[in-house]
C-alpha cells in the first residue's frame, strides 16, 4: 500500500526528528573527550572535588541518555503509527515534538543552584529532546 504524499512528508519529518534525537543523545558522550560538561560543572561549583565533578557528569549522562531513549522510542512509535495509518498519529506527533522541544529548551535555559545553566550552552543546544 502506497502512503499519500502528506503521510510521506510526515514520516520523513519524523525520521529527521529521530536522527536529531540520536545525535543529541550521543553528543554528551563525544563530549567526554573534550570535558566540556565537566569544565562547566567545575566552573559552577569550584569547591567540588574531582570525584564529585565526575559523579555529576555521570548523573547528567544518565539523565540525558534516558531522555534520549524516550525520545527515540517516541519517534519510532510515531513513525509506526503514521505507517499504520492511525488517525491519532499526526496530533500525537505534534505533542511529541512539542514535548521534545520543551525538554530541549529546559536543558538550555534552566539555571541550577550556582546561577549557571545546568548544561553548557553547546550541549544545551544539542540536548536530547
Amino acid at each position: 500500500m502506497t502512503q499519500p504524499p502528506h503521510a510521506r512528508r510526515l514520516l520523513a519529518a519524523m525520521y529527521v526528528g529521530l536522527a536529531l534525537t540520536v545525535l543529541a543523545t550521543i553528543a554528551p558522550y563525544i563530549d567526554r573527550g573534550t570535558h566540556l560538561l565537566a569544565d562547566h560543572i567545575r566552573a559552577a561549583y569550584p569547591s567540588y572535588l574531582q570525584a564529585r565533578v565526575d559523579s555529576a557528569v555521570t548523573t547528567c549522562l544518565v539523565v540525558m541518555s534516558v531522555i534520549g531513549a524516550l525520545g527515540v522510542l517516541a519517534w519510532l512509535t510515531m513513525a509506526w503509527a503514521v505507517k499504520a495509518g492511525k488517525r491519532w498519529a499526526r496530533p500525537a506527533a505534534t505533542v511529541v515534538f512539542m514535548l521534545g522541544t520543551s525538554v530541549g529548551l529546559a536543558g538550555l535555559l534552566t539555571k541550577d543552584t550556582s546561577g549557571a545553566t545546568g548544561l553548557p550552552p553547546e550541549l544545551g543546544w544539542a540536548g536530547p529532546g
